[in-house]
């Protein structure tokens, strides 16, 4: 049996592990559903799939503690959702389809969803900007006398370059702030290249200038991820401060649902071709022996029925009424109408 750092065995990984794939099958089930329902015309406006980033998002939030720590998913996190929370699916259908039902009471019609008082804050659209909503709470929690928790901002290598994004991570780094900043390297900053994105060598370059513990992976092996998330997680938790993790991949999908990334190389989406992270989660799983074909079949089966069914509720629910609601933007509690 492999042994991990820390004196961590396979063993010991094989309950989150198990919760983190099934996070990711869920994920990929919703993808499916939504971009067939846009294509379709059902749904308007963005719609932004995950596909290539489950590994990152499902093996950070699995090691998190929904109700103390801080969660900030954004548009590729939709495993990382599943993985935090059970009603994942169901909030995400009801803001695309603006149920008035939803925690979002309809206002969104996007993944820009959250619930801040079970510590997952509304998206800001503008990426950089969601570092030091983290961090601000973080820091509330400590003012507050809180130990124990711990923050995690996911951000891109795009986001890297931004300025807020760079402000709040210096602050993080001087408080020594529980943190954990996730960078899902997809080599894509919409359609710009990392090539005309940075010019140092790695983006944990850029963590190490502001001081902080450094860890990278390969955002498509799921074993390495889900290890690498828990070591950082745990690092923070222990009081050993802010923590900068590089997942590297490779985004499976163009930006949004409009947009058909014609400018990914085709050489490169052919280097990724065998490194769909379910793939190559559920080969390592068979491998372990935590999981048979047909507990993955039955499974793959279960997640597709719970999408349709909770899609199909969120399309029955009904659109907000300007006249009869509450427009609380940042109310995390579902609005009724009158």
């Amino acid at each position: 049996m492999r042994t991990y750092n820390a004196g961590v065995n396979e063993s010991e990984l094989k309950e989150p592990a198990l919760r983190a794939y099934r996070a990711m099958c869920l994920a990929r089930a919703f993808d499916t559903k939504v971009s067939a329902l846009y294509k379709a015309g059902k749904i308007f406006g963005g719609v932004f799939l995950g596909r290539g980033h489950e590994a990152i998002a499902a093996s950070e939030a699995v090691w998190l503690e929904r109700g103390q720590d801080v969660y900030a998913p954004f548009i590729r996190e939709m495993a990382g959702r599943c993985a935090w929370g059970e009603d994942a699916v169901l909030e995400s259908a009801r803001a695309y389809f603006g149920s008035a039902q939803g925690c979002m009471g309809g206002k969104d019609g996007n993944v820009h969803w959250g619930k801040p008082q079970e510590g997952t804050p509304a998206p800001i659209s503008h990426l950089g900007a969601m570092v030091a909503v983290v961090a601000g709470m973080v820091m509330a929690k400590r003012l507050q006398g809180q130990t124990g928790c711990v923050g995690m901002a996911c951000i891109g290598d795009g986001t890297t370059s931004v300025g807020a994004a760079h402000e709040a991570c210096n602050l993080i780094a001087v408080e020594k702030l529980p943190v954990v900043v996730v960078v899902s390297n997809n080599q894509f900053a919409y359609s710009t290249p990392n090539s005309a994105e940075f010019a140092c060598e790695s983006l944990t370059d850029r963590g190490r200038g502001y001081g902080m513990a450094c860890h990278a992976c390969d955002g498509t092996d799921f074993f390495q991820t889900l290890e690498t998330m828990r070591r950082a997680v745990a690092a923070a938790r222990a009081g050993e401060g802010p923590q900068w993790v590089v997942a590297n991949t490779l985004r499976m999908c163009g930006h949004g649902e409009h947009d058909d990334a014609a400018y990914i190389p085709a050489e490169l989406k052919a280097a990724y071709a065998d490194r769909d992270p379910l793939d190559v989660a559920r080969r390592q799983l068979l491998a372990a022996g935590w999981l048979t074909a047909e507990e993955d079949a039955a499974l793959s089966e279960s997640c597709r029925e719970e999408v349709q069914r909770l899609v199909a509720q969120a399309q029955r629910e009904p659109a907000p009424s300007p006249a009869a609601l509450d427009w609380n933007a940042v109310s995390w509690k579902p609005v009724r109408q009158a």
